[in-house]
Order: C-alpha cells, then structure tokens, then sequence
C-alpha cells in the first residue's frame, strides 16, 4: 500500500558493461534490443526523462515494443538495476540506495523463476522462511494465498509436474504470501498460449480485487494494458510517449506511434492529406476528396490555433463502414475500394482492401454483410464519419486533436 513517484529517472548502460553483455547474449538479440536507443558518448540511454505519479493501490501498465524501456523502468524500481540520474520514492522515502530486499516490494518474473527441487509449498514459503516468520503464521499465509488463486490441490507438487498456467499462478502466489506494498509484474503472461492468457487476465483482475496494494505491470500486448490498467503508460525508445486511461489512450492517442500501437487490429493511415481553413470552418482532403470537419474539431483546432498544413488522417477499422449511406448520415463521402482479403472472425470479419494507393483495414459484423459480395476481388463502396477521424502533423506526428493533457 503506497504511492510510487519517478522524477526525471534516467538510464544509462556505460559503454563497458554495454560490450560485456553482448559478449554473454546473443548477438543478434543484443543488437534487436539497443537498435532504437540512443547511443551517446556517455552509453546506450534504456530510459530517458521519465516522469510518473503512481498513486497508491493504484494498477498501472508499462506497455510499448521490445526494447522499449519499459522492463529496465520496472528493474529500476525493483532495485534490480541502478538509476544513473533521478529519483525514485515508494512511500514518501527515496528508494535510489536501497537494497531491493528492503524496498518492500514482490515481483513476478516472465520465467516464473521458480525452485524446480522445492514443492509448490516451498516455494511459497521460502520467502516467508527468510524473514524468520514463524511456522503456523508460514502455513496460514500459503494457504490463504493458495486459496485465492485456486491452487490448493498442487501444494505438493514440484514445478516440473504443473502447467504454464499452473506455475504462472504459483509464481503470484509466491509474491502474494508477502503482503508487499508494491506489486511488480514484468510480462508474467508472456510464456503461455493464447487461451491461457486469456484465462490468467481474469485470474489478475480478481486477484488485484482481493490485495489491497499498488500494482505496476510490465507488457508489450496492448490488449493486456487496455484489459488490466487504471491508467496505461506508452513508451517507445526509452521515452514516454502518452500516459491515460485505457480509453483516453484509444480515444484521443497523442501522436501517430500511439494511435498505431494501441488498438487491433490497427489504425488505418491516410498520408498526403491536407488541412485547410475556409470561410466555413476546417476541411481535410482524402484520397483527392474534401470533406467539412465537425464543430467540435474546429474548436480544437483554433484552440490550438491550427493553420493549414500537409496532414495524416487516422480511421480505426471499426470506424469504416461498408455500404451507402446518405450525406445526412454524417459520413464522410464515399469512396470505391477493392477487397484483397477477407478475413472470418466469427462475429465479425476483417476486410483488407486498397483505394487510392492505399491500405485499408475495416471490421464489420458478420451480420451486416454477404460473405460473398466481400469476397476477394470485390468493388465496395466505404465511408467513415467525421468525428472518429485522427488528425496527425506530417512533420511532427503529433495529433492535432487530441484533447488529453
């Protein structure tokens, strides 16, 4: 139970141990990891600038590509790895000196990490055993937390003898018995297979509804940030790129990296748009068409005291509707487009479709339409309304819409 701040928390890897831990990984995972990081004089920059208010109990996900940052930040506060500039307070108290051991913190890693000689049971109460609790308080911890997480019946079994799902509950529970003040969990769903991790987001959720205590998650699936986090922190090549709730991060996505990142399947992107301020008010052009933006878009485009400018115009495949509609309707035009693929998704399906040079993505319901007049090659005509439309700099890539601060 505590608030955890980062302040102007900064990470270098000295040049040194940079060449001493490609020496001992493999180099072409090595290269992947650094190969959008800053390289300086001084080392590879992992995280730069980062800034963060973690209130207390509250559940906040790191999320953003391999590479990113997003784990070293987590190690940081772990004590795992050293802060080269900044600070870091859990609880009111400056943490950069601590030993990790007396941060009061649990962490769950991607590899379980658990002791493959020891029971189930055991390794649940190693730590309890280190702190020299006693036996009958040893015993009720394991129990109440194997209760929780409905793993009763593997008390005595070794980690060889358990599931991926199995041991990914065993490691939490190993975590849990602690009664930590901050919980760290770096991609813990990352090993298991689809209908697992499914299953286990659930499993985290009620588990995050039973301790009363402040979670910090690790993960590069966005599904998992959007399903799991009060507020959602994106990061790319070490910086912060948006920080928000999970809808205010798919709603109004603070630059192009963000709109593409969060959400599936991914943003549609128009490039060579133009932005243009009539007597009227804003227009935009697509694919050679000019259509009026909405009252509210024009607000904030004075707002932001916008002038006309080269555009990129974002559409979320749910947004692009398939068929005809009247001018009323408050779509925006309508425009022909060829099928390439179409994908079953069940009750929706994934339309892959070109117009004008580009690639365009559309989810409709199975419902709405005729599998066959969506089949490959087929000529349809597509819209999309005003108000879900993503304004982005072609300079920049910063939104010109967004309303988050």
């Amino acid at each position: 139970m505590a608030e955890v701040i980062l302040k102007n928390v900064r990470k270098v890897y000295p040049h040194a141990d940079r060449d001493e831990k490609k020496k001992k990984a493999k180099k072409q995972e090595g290269e992947e990891k650094k190969s959008n990081l800053q390289i300086t004089e001084e080392g590879v920059v992992a995280v730069q600038d980062f800034n963060l208010h973690i209130a207390d109990r509250e559940f906040v996900v790191l999320v953003g590509p391999s590479g990113c940052g997003k784990s070293t930040t987590l190690r940081m506060i772990a004590g795992l790895e050293e802060i080269t500039d900044g600070d870091l307070y859990i609880d009111g108290e400056r943490m950069n000196k601590v030993a990790s051991k007396n941060r009061d913190i649990a962490m769950v890693f991607q590899n379980y990490a658990l002791y493959p000689h020891m029971t189930v049971y055991e390794n649940m109460a190693f730590s309890l055993k280190l702190r020299k609790m006693n036996k009958e308080e040893i015993d009720r911890h394991v129990r109440e937390a194997a209760k929780t997480l409905d793993i009763e019946n593997l008390l005595d079994r070794r980690p060889k003898a358990l599931s991926g799902g199995q041991r990914q509950r065993v490691a939490i529970g190993r975590a849990f018995v602690r009664d930590p003040k901050v919980f760290l969990m770096d991609e813990p769903l990352s090993n298991l297979d689809a209908k697992l991790r499914n299953q286990m987001r659930a499993e985290i959720i009620k588990l995050r509804q039973k301790i009363d205590t402040t979670f910090i998650y690790v993960t590069h699936d966005q599904i998992e940030a959007m399903t799991l986090g009060d507020r959602i922190v994106v990061m790319r090549d070490g910086y912060i790129q948006q920080i928000g709730t999970p809808q205010e991060v798919f709603n109004h996505p603070a630059n192009l990296f963000v709109a593409g990142f969060i959400g599936v399947p991914q943003m549609n992107f128009f490039r060579d748009c133009r932005l243009t301020r009539g007597d009227d008010g804003f227009s935009v052009e697509v694919l050679g068409r000019t259509f009026p933006l909405t009252e509210e878009q024009n607000r904030i485009l004075d707002d932001k005291q916008i002038t006309d400018r080269d555009v990129i115009v974002g559409v979320r495949p749910a947004n692009i509707h398939v068929g005809s509609e009247s001018a009323s309707g408050g779509r925006i035009g309508e425009i022909e487009a060829q099928v390439d693929v179409a994908e079953m998704m069940g009750s929706e399906m994934h339309l892959h479709m070109r117009a004008g040079g580009n690639d365009i993505i559309a989810v409709v319901q199975t419902s709405e339409v005729e599998y066959d007049d969506v089949s490959i090659g087929a000529r349809l005509n597509i819209g999309f309304r005003p108000r879900r439309i993503h304004l982005f700099d072609s300079e920049t890539e910063e939104s010109l819409l967004s309303v988050s601060e």
